[in-house]
């Protein structure tokens, strides 16, 4: 009832496509990131391009910070058509697209260089309209970077390291397996509860890109950070079906455009965060740590042959070590 009541609210609040009048419509994106993130600095970039593309008559209204709800609840919101667009990580279009947990698979890209080759490929392009039925859209691939373990009190250098340890995951069978994998024991919980659990040693550490690393302030709670890159799992702009159907071709195509030039900003901007954000989390005292990835992709090669039983993942997986 209290969830019904809550969903009620944001329907009450977002409404609206909306269509103020016939020369003007204005698309409502919502994500929880903060306005610091270089994700959602594209897609202002991107609002901005399309007001410009349009001359005002389509523009994009972000709210960021969760400001209308979680995740889950902008998927949701989506779904019937309630809000426009949204932000979700790769990981959790598994659930509408089965084909999207390839994305997920550790050590998957060779390199950035592949990583992005497999996005603009016709194997990313297609994936982005799997989950159409599901009335999800994709519209673009965001660089999220690479996750990487961070941890309290033991560096983490070699899979044997991990053992023992307890580390935060995200809510997804992939994630779980793979710290499985590696000897951990991965911990499901909510991003919003990994400081205070690191804090007060309920896990004890976690993973992820060095921006989200850094802009959460979780370096005050775990000094040790290992860039292993086991994962490199991109954002998904999302768009519903209801609102890209009621746009005219004219609109679609400016939208399109805009969202495929701030996807080679993100890129420029998510380079420079990462940076930024190693060289500041070394000044608050965190040790970096390069270890020898060698023993981290051996450790899940079982876990590879376990998921590629499925015939169309194994082709997929093959497809896209193919590109080069």
């Amino acid at each position: 009832m209290i969830r019904f009541f809550k969903i009620s609210i944001l329907l009450f609040s977002v409404i609206t496509f909306s269509s103020c009048d016939k020369e003007h419509n204005n698309i409502k994106l919502a994500h929880g990131l903060d306005t610091n993130h270089p994700v959602h600095r594209a897609m202002v970039f991107m609002s901005e391009r399309l007001a410009e593309k349009s001359n005002g008559k389509l523009t994009v209204q972000i709210y960021p910070s969760n400001q209308l709800g979680s995740e889950r609840e902008c998927v949701e919101l989506l779904q019937i058509g309630s809000l426009g667009m949204t932000k979700v990580s790769a990981a959790v279009m598994s659930s509408f697209a089965p084909d999207f947990q390839v994305l997920s698979f550790p050590y998957i890209f060779r390199d950035k260089e592949h990583f992005f080759k497999v996005q603009d490929s016709d194997i990313g392009k297609n994936l982005l309209l799997q989950s159409e039925k599901y009335w999800l859209r994709g519209l673009c691939y965001y660089d999220a970077g690479s996750r990487s373990f961070y941890t309290s009190e033991k560096a983490i250098r070699t899979p044997e390291d991990l053992k023992g340890q307890k580390i935060r995951v995200m809510q997804s069978p992939i994630a779980i397996a793979m710290v499985k994998a590696m000897g951990g024991s991965p911990t499901p919980m909510a991003s919003g509860e990994i400081y205070t659990a690191v804090q007060q040693g309920v896990v004890d550490g976690a993973e992820n890109n060095p921006p989200s690393y850094y802009f959460s302030r979780h370096y005050e709670v775990a000094k040790y950070y290992t860039l292993d890159e086991h994962a490199s799992i991109p954002d998904v702009l999302l768009i519903s079906t209801h609102i890209w159907n009621k746009l005219s071709e004219k609109e679609q195509k400016w939208l399109q455009e805009a969202i495929d030039e701030s996807v080679v900003y993100q890129r420029k901007l998510w380079a420079e965060s990462e940076k930024q954000c190693l060289d500041d989390a070394k000044a608050q005292g965190v040790e970096i740590i390069y270890p020898n990835k060698a023993p981290f992709v051996k450790s899940v090669e079982p876990l590879i042959k376990e998921l590629t039983k499925d015939e169309r993942l194994k082709v997929l997986v093959d497809k896209i070590k193919n590109i080069k």
